[in-house]
């Protein structure tokens, strides 16, 4: 980036120049910062996905009733095994950062495609 930033005020001084090593500038911007991470996306939302089934199950576990949880139960038709006991939210956690993970992974590969497919 030293090499750039040079380049950049001796091409200040020179005048047509400088927009031509702007746009280049720009290009390499574009290529390092629009595309995202796509593992470091999925763990992200894996862990958030995760966190949130797990906070959720342990939230209706501590608070109980008579019935507890019928409509968190019915991840268990998604998530084979899951049900709202502290075993179901660990369970959960793990289901939870896969699907959050898969989900991440996708939409980060679509979005570089994307930009890929734009910058040409």
């Amino acid at each position: 980036m030293e090499k750039t930033a040079k380049t950049l005020q001796d091409a200040s001084s020179e005048g047509s120049t400088s927009s031509l090593v702007v746009d280049e500038t720009e290009q390499i911007l574009e290529r390092a910062v629009i595309r995202l991470n796509a593992s470091i996306l999925g763990i992200v939302l894996g862990i958030l996905t995760g966190l949130g089934i797990f906070i959720a199950t342990n939230f209706l576990i501590l608070k109980g009733g008579a019935v507890v949880g019928p409509h968190l139960s019915l991840l268990g038709a998604f998530f084979p095994y899951y049900t709202v006991t502290f075993g179901g939210s660990i369970l959960g956690f793990i289901y939870g950062f896969v699907c959050g993970f898969v989900a991440g992974f996708i939409i980060a590969s679509i979005y570089n495609q994307v930009v890929k497919l734009k910058s040409g």
